[in-house]
């Protein structure tokens, strides 16, 4: 029999919640389909799915990444699972591994974890046996056989279009060229040219590794305002954006600030911070929301 591995939800007392769903796995209610049935196919539609910050956020997050196929499920009664939100249910499942993307750990073949879920409409119970889901996780510190969700919102209906999505996002987490995290921007400065509307905004920002990168905008007479990112110490006239569903849109759409910190600026008169100020915006506006879906 290969060792079990147990995924729990990232909630308090995580070892009370172990004990309590193995001690009543013999005795709880089961919510398990006939292993004849044909396994449910059940990825999101695009509309439901994680977004690109979604997988990437929980990809950083994460210590442990793959996909399991849920055999059986059983419920845990509520006098057992402390920390549980009114309404919801906590289910225990027996699942095996089919893909193992990311772990800094060997696992065996089963994983079981624990996991939240709400009731549909007709407060019938949540099934997620004989489905595969992706799913991320962290160690359990003392438990080497044990890992934890990050949340219940990270166990994800698998499918091919969200297993190539995510293996995208987790290539270019590994890229040695994948730009870091973003903790801050200074030295933000706005010149004015010779002619009317002329003018070029430079914003440095601070990264997780000292790693210089820095922001400009450049805006001509008669022409469409051309921004880009520029990674070095000295700023490229031919910057350009970055592209959509890449590391480096998601560092500056999901982690720059709202607006100019205060401290950031390097001149005093107002039409140069309000240059800048208008110049920022506009590249938040370009670079679009940061859109989540998961919790």
């Amino acid at each position: 029999m290969p060792a079990h591995t147990l995924i729990c939800s990232k909630f308090r007392m995580v070892t009370a919640a172990v004990t309590a769903a193995l001690a009543v796995s013999a005795c709880a209610t089961t919510g398990t389909q006939s292993g004849s049935q044909a396994p449910v196919s059940a990825e999101l539609p695009p509309e439901r799915a994680p977004t690109y910050a979604d997988l990437v956020s929980h990809a950083l997050k994460a210590d442990i990444v793959g996909v399991v196929f849920v055999d059986k499920q059983i419920v845990v009664p509520v006098e057992r699972a402390p920390n549980l939100a009114p309404g919801q249910v906590r289910l225990y499942a027996e699942s095996t591994i089919r893909r193992l993307l990311k772990s800094p750990v060997p696992l065996g073949e089963s994983l079981n974890f624990l996991v939240d879920k709400m009731p549909n409409q007709d407060r019938e119970l949540p099934r997620i046996t004989r489905q595969a889901f992706v799913f991320f996780a962290d160690p359990v510190p003392g438990q080497p056989n044990s890992v934890q969700l990050l949340s219940s919102d990270s166990l994800i209906p698998a499918g091919p279009m969200i297993e190539a999505r995510l293996e995208r996002v987790l290539t270019q987490l590994a890229a040695s060229d994948a730009l870091p995290a973003i903790t801050g921007l200074k030295d933000v400065i706005s010149v004015a040219g010779n002619l009317a509307g002329e003018s070029e905004t430079q914003m440095f920002i601070q990264t997780a590794t000292g790693a210089p990168v820095s922001l400009s905008v450049v805006r001509r007479p008669g022409m469409e305002p051309h921004w880009g990112v520029s990674l070095g110490e000295i700023v490229d006239q031919g910057a350009r954006p970055p592209e959509p569903e890449t590391i480096a849109w998601y560092r500056f759409a999901c982690e720059l600030p709202d607006q100019l910190p205060a401290d950031s600026y390097l001149q005093s008169d107002r039409a140069s911070r309000r240059q800048a100020q208008e110049d920022y915006a506009f590249i938040k506006r370009e670079l679009g929301p940061c859109e989540r879906r998961m919790g």
